[in-house]
């Protein structure tokens, strides 16, 4: 399973060992429970307990101010700071020709087709994690959707140093986007 190495593992199964059947039943029943509950949203790709995630269904929420995020959890870890009153776009991973994983991998034709449609002023936030991945995936979105509307603001996400860092200790890209995304106080 993802993040649990073999070391991990191991102490996994010997716990599972020493515990009641029953506990391993409930333990697979709730596995099971999960696969059959929760869905895709169709319209962010986020997870959902029904066709359309809590976050595309609150008419409250910004339609034209779209966050667009690698993965469920990203989506999950913006909503938890709180603040954020747009809507998402899962992308399902970034474009990794290492990995084999293309443009046409990852849902941002479904983006596109999504921005096609809305009127007025649009935002979209493009949140890809800041790797070169990321930044190859958000350069690429902000071109294609270029493509199809000129009038949209396109934006990133700030990064640079974290709270509590040290700038002796921060590497020079980490420094350099520092200073990029300075802003006024």
């Amino acid at each position: 399973m993802p993040g649990i190495g073999p070391r991990g593992a191991t102490r996994l199964v010997f716990y599972l060992i020493n515990t009641p059947s029953s506990y391993i039943e409930n333990l697979a029943k709730l596995f099971l429970d999960l696969k059959k509950k929760v869905k895709i949203c169709r319209q962010c790709f986020g997870v959902a307990e029904e066709e359309v995630c809590s976050v595309c269904a609150n008419t409250k929420r910004l339609k034209n101010l779209i966050c667009v995020v690698e993965r469920p959890i990203d989506l999950m870890a913006i909503e938890d700071v709180g603040g954020f009153e747009g809507v998402y776009h899962v992308l399902g991973g970034v474009i990794n020709p290492l990995d084999h994983v293309g443009p046409e991998d990852l849902r941002i034709k479904e983006l596109i087709d999504r921005v096609k449609n809305l009127e007025g002023e649009v935002e979209i936030i493009l949140a890809t994690n800041p790797t070169m991945e990321g930044e190859a995936t958000a350069l690429y979105i902000r071109s294609e959707i270029l493509k199809v509307r000129k009038d949209i603001k396109i934006s990133r996400i700030g990064s640079g140093l974290p709270m509590g860092a040290s700038l002796e200790y921060a590497d020079q890209a980490t420094l350099s986007r520092a200073l990029e995304g300075r802003r006024s106080i």
